[in-house]
C-alpha cells in the first residue's frame, strides 16, 4: 500500500512517501527571500503525480485554528471563532473540524482552498487532521502541571496540561528561538505555571532550535526532549 503523508506549516511542505509503513522518501520545503512565492503550490503539484498512491494523510500545523469542548456543534460559528485568533478567508480557505476524544475537545480549523482541491481531485481516499490534534493524541501526561512543546521550522506550538486538563494551546509563527523562549515564559506567568512545579516535554524540530532548547535549560528544572526529528522520522508525520 502506498501512502503519501503531507504535513503543510506556514511556510513549508513536508512530504513522506511510505509503502508498507517502510519510508521510501521524505523531503521539506519552505518559503524563503531566495525561493518563488508559489514554491509550495509547485511541489505540491509535484509530489501529487510522483506515484499512484493508495491514500494520503494530511497534516495542517497552518495556524487558523480555535479550540472547543467536543460536541460543540455550531459548525457554522467556525469561521467567526476562528477570526477571533487569526484572519480566516472564507473564500479561499476550507472550514475543517479534529475531535480529540482523548481531552474531549475539538479543533476548528481552516486549510488553503487550493491545496484541498487538488488533492480532492486525485479521487482516493484521504484524511486531512489539525496537527494540535494530532500532537495532542501523542502526548502521555500524567496528573501535574506540563507544557508539550513541538518545535517546527520557524513555528511552534504548546499545550499547557494541569491534571489532565487542557488549560491553553497555542500555535506561533516566530522568526527567532528567543521569541520561542518569551512566548512559552509568558505564557507561564499568565496561566500561574510556577517554573519549578512545571514539567517540560519537546519535541520535533529539537535540534534545529537548539539555542531554544539551551536558553530554555537555563531557567526550568525539568525538561525532557521527548522526541527529536531526524530523517525519515518527524513526530507529526510519524
Amino acid at each position: 500500500m502506498n501512502v503519501l503523508n503531507l504535513l503543510f506549516t506556514k511556510d513549508g511542505l513536508i512530504y513522506q512517501i511510505v509503502k508498507n509503513k517502510s519510508i521510501l522518501e521524505e523531503k521539506s520545503y519552505f518559503v524563503t527571500d531566495e525561493t518563488p512565492a508559489n514554491l509550495i503550490d509547485e511541489k505540491l503539484d509535484e509530489v501529487l503525480i510522483k506515484q499512484r498512491f493508495d491514500e494520503i494523510q494530511v497534516v495542517s500545523a497552518w495556524n487558523h485554528f480555535t479550540l472547543m469542548p467536543e460536541g460543540f456543534s455550531d459548525h457554522d460559528a467556525g469561521f467567526d471563532l476562528i477570526a477571533y485568533n487569526a484572519p480566516a478567508d472564507k473564500e479561499q480557505e476550507e472550514l475543517m473540524l479534529s475531535i480529540n476524544k482523548k481531552f474531549n475537545i475539538q479543533f476548528y480549523y481552516t486549510f488553503p482552498k487550493n491545496y484541498y482541491k487538488k488533492i480532492k481531485e486525485l479521487a482516493i481516499p484521504v484524511h486531512f487532521n489539525f496537527s494540535g490534534e494530532k500532537f495532542l493524541n501523542s502526548i502521555n501526561n500524567k496528573s501535574h502541571k506540563e507544557i508539550h512543546i513541538n518545535l517546527y521550522h520557524n513555528q511552534c506550538e504548546f499545550f499547557a496540561i494541569d491534571n489532565k486538563k487542557i488549560i491553553l494551546y497555542n500555535n506561533l509563527d516566530v522568526n527567532s528561538e528567543v521569541d520561542f523562549l518569551y512566548f512559552i515564559m509568558f505564557t507561564l506567568s499568565k496561566i500561574g505555571f510556577g517554573i519549578n512545579e512545571t514539567s517540560f516535554y519537546a519535541y520535533g524540530e529539537t535540534t534545529e532550535n537548539e539555542t531554544f532548547i539551551s536558553e530554555l535549560q537555563k531557567f526550568v528544572k525539568n525538561l525532557k526532549i521527548v522526541f527529536d526529528n531526524i530523517p525519515n522520522k518527524n513526530f507529526i508525520l510519524n
